[in-house]
C-alpha cells in the first residue's frame, strides 16, 4: 500500500523559511515522480514543484522559482520542499503526490494541477502571516 505523509508545516512570518517533508512508504523514490501541490481557500490547486524519479530533474512553478527547492533522500525515502523568502501568498495546504498517469512523460507536465496523481498525502498547513 502506497502512503505519503507530509510534515513540517506551520506558522511563519513573511520572509521566513520552512522545510516540508514527504515521507513515502510502499514504494521507493525510483518508482514514481513526486509532486508538491498546494491549495488555498477559495483558490484552485496549484502545482508547486515536481521531481523526476528517473534523473532527479525538477520543475518549479513561476510563483516559487528561486525561493523553493525540491530534493530527495533515497535512503530515507523522503522528498523535501525547502521554502525560503515566504510570502503571504504562499499560505495554503501543501500536499505531496505520487503515481502520475503513465501518459505523462515530462516533469513539467506532471506539475500541471489538472494531472490526477493516484496517491496523495493528507496535507500540511503552511501559514505565512505577520
Amino acid at each position: 500500500q502506497l502512503q505519503l505523509v507530509e510534515s513540517g508545516g506551520g506558522l511563519v512570518q513573511p520572509g521566513g523559511s520552512l522545510r516540508l517533508s514527504c515521507a513515502v512508504s510502499g514504494f521507493t523514490l525510483d518508482d514514481f515522480a513526486i509532486g508538491w501541490f498546494r491549495q488555498a481557500p477559495g483558490k484552485e490547486r496549484e502545482g508547486v514543484s515536481c521531481i523526476s524519479n528517473i534523473d532527479g530533474s525538477t520543475y518549479y512553478a513561476d510563483s516559487v522559482k528561486g525561493r523553493f527547492t525540491i530534493s530527495r533522500d533515497k535512503v530515507k525515502n523522503t522528498v523535501y520542499l525547502q521554502m525560503n523568502s515566504l510570502k503571504v501568498g504562499d499560505t495554503a495546504v501543501y500536499y505531496c503526490a505520487a503515481e502520475p498517469p503513465d501518459y505523462i512523460t515530462t516533469i513539467q507536465a506532471m506539475c500541471d494541477p489538472k494531472v490526477l496523481f493516484a496517491s496523495w498525502g493528507q496535507g500540511t498547513q503552511v501559514t505565512v502571516s505577520s
